[in-house]
């Protein structure tokens, strides 16, 4: 069963690129981060109604909740708002990169030379799909949707080793993040101007993206990763590729050889840091 979760989890992610910039067509970012934090907590609330138990260690999630769902994804839908999906999600995809690179300060790694190589190759990469392939021009189309892409990797990569030590159950801690980041929401939403009834298509794509982006999604993924690291590892770096496809075909995006190329050196420099036990 393992595998099949894997595999769940992994079609599913490799879907909601697609699904963020469909929604955002009809909602703004901070419209959607409502809509869809409202929706994995309710989920998440009916997950853990029986085992709802108060306790001192959720109030970690005061702050856990600040950083995702709210800081994260206001900065990733932000950053697929201003740029082609192709480019929001590879750049995105550099999470593994930044959290080698806040590892070394934080948590007094020493990267070895396939590392440091492996890093130099990723980002370079990402200045591939960044520049649409025009590297010694370094002329960015959209500078604020490129900062805003690699930021919510940074964001991504802090909130993995915030989340190292919690050794919450994944539904509990789930919930309670939630709880706060949609309460952090809600607090500020009246204020952006944007609390408005959505259109339908709209509320339908939050809703797809609060189950399947933030809530399933990471209860297929925890399973198939419980039963089988090695192969849900590395099935998913087949999300991004397949991301593409989902992105031409739902988006209607024509995808560019430089974000092919570009993600490859992303993936390749993840994989060659992992080489290095």
């Amino acid at each position: 069963m393992s595998k099949k979760h894997a595999i769940g989890a992994v079609l599913l992610w490799s879907t909601v690129a697609s699904a963020f910039k469909v929604s955002l067509r009809y909602l703004t970012p901070f419209q959607l981060l409502f809509y869809a934090s409202l929706t994995s907590l309710i989920l998440f609330a009916l997950l853990y109604a029986r085992e709802f138990s108060p306790r001192r260690e959720n109030l970690r999630s005061a702050y856990l909740g600040l950083i995702n769902p709210l800081l994260y994804y206001t900065v990733l839908f932000s950053a697929y708002d201003r740029l082609p999906a192709q480019e929001a999600q590879a750049l995105n995809y550099t999470w593994p990169l930044m959290l080698v690179l806040l590892s070394i300060p934080l948590l007094g790694r020493r990267p070895g030379t396939r590392t440091v190589l492996g890093l130099f190759i990723g980002f370079l990469g990402a200045i591939v799909v960044a520049t649409k392939g025009n590297i010694l021009g370094m002329s960015f189309s959209d500078p604020v949707g490129v900062a805003l892409g690699l930021g919510s990797a940074v964001i991504w990569a802090s909130y993995w080793l915030l989340n190292l030590r919690d050794r919450r159950p994944l539904v509990e801690k789930m919930f309670w993040n939630f709880l706060f980041g949609f309460a952090y929401v809600s607090i500020l939403l009246p204020f952006s101007g944007e609390f408005v009834v959505p259109p339908l298509e709209g509320l339908a794509g939050a809703i797809y993206v609060g189950l399947f982006e933030m809530g399933v999604t990471f209860l297929l993924w925890y399973r198939a990763v419980e039963g089988n690291m090695a192969f849900a590892s590395n099935l998913a770096y087949l999300v991004p590729f397949l991301s593409l496809f989902f992105i031409t075909i739902v988006v209607g995006e024509s995808i560019a050889p430089a974000t092919v190329l570009g993600l490859a050196m992303i993936v390749g420099g993840i994989l060659l840091g992992r080489s290095e036990k």
